[in-house]
């Protein structure tokens, strides 16, 4: 069994602030920092990390060198990865005192994807293979059509959210990943509970894997319903904590690991992150977690 993530590579412009910038405001950042990103690039690596054979497809620039060789130094195979003459997406992210971020997103190469190059990059995966996905990148649901008439399993993670996504064809993803903005966003409701009785009523042959932040996680399945409490760090970075959660809970699933199991590795696994700064470099080893 093969995974592929088929996603988004950024460069990450960080800028550490006392707060986050307000209109008409011009604020001195505390410290600057490029590091590689994308939630394509952080899921891949996660998933990586946690011990899984990792494919990575997805379009850089010149200017992404950085992106090609942290996926290397990670074990990721990039025999998929596609060079392009146009810019790198990159993201800017204000991250304040207490972790949390604000982030601009520019596409970049990650808007790229055409067909003939999701085509390409499936003709080298069959039934039973796996697929993490995320909303980076154009042409999601071609490649959600794709896999799916190849039977592979897919996860997507509706991330970053735009009201695109509620015309994709989710009844055809085996796990759909969400927090709380999407799956509210998803749903139109403002309650847990509701959230995800209206997903699954949308999706009834999809799973839920529902991110709480600071909540926790809920993962609901058709036979299954399972909460798991999140654990209590020093937070002082939280972005790529998501990601990592991601790549450890297919960990997880791809191990044959219960419900439980799944979400309680991958809950450590982020719970490690967020206590580092930085996407990428904040994602632990599976020994680590252990």
């Amino acid at each position: 069994m093969k995974v592929l993530c088929f996603g988004s590579a950024n460069l990450d412009h960080v800028y550490k602030v006392n707060h986050f910038t307000v209109p008409g405001e011009t604020q001195g950042c505390l410290e600057y920092t490029v590091k590689c990103g994308g939630k394509g690039v952080n899921q891949a690596i996660a998933m990586s990390l946690a011990g899984n054979e990792t494919y990575f497809a997805g379009i850089i620039g010149n200017d992404g060198t950085l992106l090609k060789d942290a996926l290397v130094g990670k074990n990721v195979n990039i025999d998929y990865l596609k060079i392009s003459n146009k810019p790198t997406g990159h993201a800017i992210i204000e991250v304040d005192q207490s972790g949390q971020n604000h982030i601009l997103l520019y596409g970049g190469t990650n808007k790229e994807i055409d067909f003939e190059y999701i085509d390409e990059v499936l003709s080298h995966f069959s039934t039973g293979d796996v697929v993490v996905l995320q909303n980076e990148i154009n042409n999601v649901p071609y490649i959600i059509d794709r896999c799916y008439e190849k039977e592979m399993k897919i996860f997507f993670n509706a991330a970053p959210y735009d009201e695109s996504i509620q015309n994709y064809p989710i009844e055809k993803v085996t796990w759909l990943v969400v927090n709380e903005t999407e799956s509210a966003a998803l749903s139109g409701e403002e309650n847990y509970e509701k959230m995800l009785q209206v997903l699954k009523q949308k999706y009834p042959h999809t799973n839920i894997l529902f991110t709480m932040g600071k909540d926790g996680s809920r993962v609901l399945t058709n036979n299954e319903d399972v909460k798991v409490e999140a654990m209590k760090v020093n937070a002082i970075d939280t972005t790529g904590a998501g990601d990592t959660y991601i790549g450890y809970f297919v960990k997880g699933i791809l191990e044959g690991f219960s419900l439980v199991e799944s979400a309680n590795l991958a809950t450590k696994a982020s719970a490690i992150a967020v206590t580092r700064f930085g996407a990428v470099d904040s994602i632990p080893s599976y020994d680590e977690v252990k």
